[in-house]
């Protein structure tokens, strides 16, 4: 599995507490700042089913993961074990050259772009990839060292959609700030792309709280919704002019809607814990029917940290007796953080409060 470098503990705590729920024996192995865990299951075969038991979209750490075993390759011939592995697996739609996401990882991209092509090749040659099965799983090298590499699969409908898990999402030129990226790669992680032009639509309207200088905004207005952007420092002049916003001077945790928004985003550093509170409040008050909402986290206990929030969110709709969908990942482009989604699909009494 990768992750963000520095979560390994927290991949294994959720992997470890999955499993047992699963009722499959399994334990982690991680090393810190390897920005990747292994997680073995003893028995034959248990490793598969607990990947088909778990539904990745739920995975809130892992950032990608692949079913298979590890293999120690000569130098001088490192293709010819790698297609013994193959045969021994599922036939594939596709291959992907993985490192991990650290500097080590990074060194190895020229090894992999050299056996990139002969690789491709040989697999196609021996027909264990085969690109017209489109439903076939996708086979994933990943190279710890030169000689010492990974040989797994993953599927397409449960796992993620890009190499090591990593979407290739470039700044927007007239974007106020990096941050932009978090939302939009949030979007593609949580809304389906053929649900955008409903969900993300023209004329819609949303709240971005903590929102200067406008990175977040600058996502909304170019989906070409009306934004109330509420922060007290200054908002980027370009956002301004664009006829689409309205900037708020006030603190976001405070801030009420006059009237209720489709949207409601937010990326305010404070404690998780009143970011939940935040967003339940805006939830069960009907303030917004969907929401999009980082959790900054400690040092210490940062799994724990994001179950309680999450469990805060669910145990408020449950009181209000909504039903909605909740979400929480930890996107590329975040942090010490997380990404939390919600949507409102049902309120059985919904009524809007100030």
């Amino acid at each position: 599995m990768h992750c963000r470098p520095g979560f390994e503990s927290e991949v294994a705590a959720e992997m470890q507490e999955l499993s047992a729920q699963k009722g499959i024996a399994g334990y982690p192995i991680t090393r810190d700042g390897a920005a990747v865990v292994r997680f073995v299951c003893p028995e034959d075969g248990d490793a598969g089913r607990l990947m088909r038991k778990l539904d990745f979209r739920q995975l809130i750490f892992v950032r990608q993961w692949a079913v298979g075993t590890w293999l120690d390759v000569p130098a001088d011939d490192r293709i010819s074990p790698i297609i013994s592995a193959c045969a021994k697996g599922p036939i594939a739609s596709s291959m992907w050259l993985e490192t991990a996401d650290t500097n080590d990882g990074k060194a190895l991209a020229a090894l992999t772009k050299k056996l990139g092509r002969p690789l491709e090749t040989a697999l196609t040659k021996t027909r264990f990839v085969r690109p017209a099965k489109t439903d076939a799983p996708r086979l994933h090298v990943f190279f710890e060292s030169g000689e010492r590499l990974f040989v797994g699969w993953s599927w397409a409908g449960n796992a993620a959609p890009w190499p090591m898990g990593i979407p290739r999402l470039k700044v927007p030129r007239d974007a106020p700030s990096r941050s932009t990226l978090k939302l939009e790669e949030a979007w593609h992680h949580f809304i389906p792309r053929d649900e955008w032009d409903k969900r993300l639509a023209p004329g819609m309207t949303a709240v971005d709280l903590g929102a200067a200088p406008g990175g977040w905004t600058w996502q909304l207005v170019n989906r070409h919704m009306k934004v109330t952007a509420v922060d007290n420092g200054p908002m980027a002049k370009s956002l301004m002019d664009s006829g689409q916003v309205e900037h708020v001077e006030a603190d976001g945790y405070m801030f009420k809607p006059k009237k209720p928004v489709q949207w409601l985003v937010c990326d305010i550093v404070d404690k998780p814990a009143r970011s939940s509170a935040m967003l339940s409040r805006w939830l069960t008050r009907g303030w917004c029917r969907e929401a999009i909402v980082n959790f900054k986290l400690p040092m210490k206990q940062r799994y724990r940290e994001v179950m309680q929030c999450l469990e805060h969110v669910q145990d408020a709709l449950d009181e209000a007796n909504i039903r909605a969908h909740i979400a929480c990942k930890q996107l590329y482009t975040d942090r010490e953080e997380v990404t939390c989604h919600v949507r409102i699909l049902h309120a059985a009494s919904y009524k809007v409060e100030q």
